[in-house]
């Protein structure tokens, strides 16, 4: 079953082939249905500098909200997650937690 993160953004492709280190598993992109001489068939989508791809809480960019599936980078470097934090400002938020009244917990 696919695995969910705990947080995962939206970013154009164009946005990571900026990266010096960049490389891309372009087979692993996710299928769409075409016709091919009267027939739907399953083909593995193009990826252009348009394609949204998915950067996930470990560094690792996805086509597609799932951690574990599609997978189209996962060479986590310091500089790429220099360069994420840097140029692409990804940030995994801190939320708050939350009492079961719906009140903020307050820390000490």
């Amino acid at each position: 079953m696919a695995e969910m993160g705990k947080y995962c953004k939206a970013y154009y492709l164009k946005d990571f082939r900026k990266f010096s280190g960049w490389t891309e598993r372009a087979e692993n992109a996710k299928k769409e249905k075409k016709e091919v001489a009267g027939q739907e068939v399953d083909v593995i989508q193009e990826l252009i500098d348009e394609t949204i791809l998915y950067l996930h809480d470990n560094y690792i960019v996805t086509d597609g909200i799932f951690k574990d599936e599609n997978i189209i980078f996962d060479d986590v470097t310091s500089e790429w997650v220099e360069y994420c934090h840097q140029a692409l400002k990804f940030e995994v938020p801190v939320y708050e937690p939350i009492s079961r009244n719906g009140g903020v917990v307050e820390n000490g």
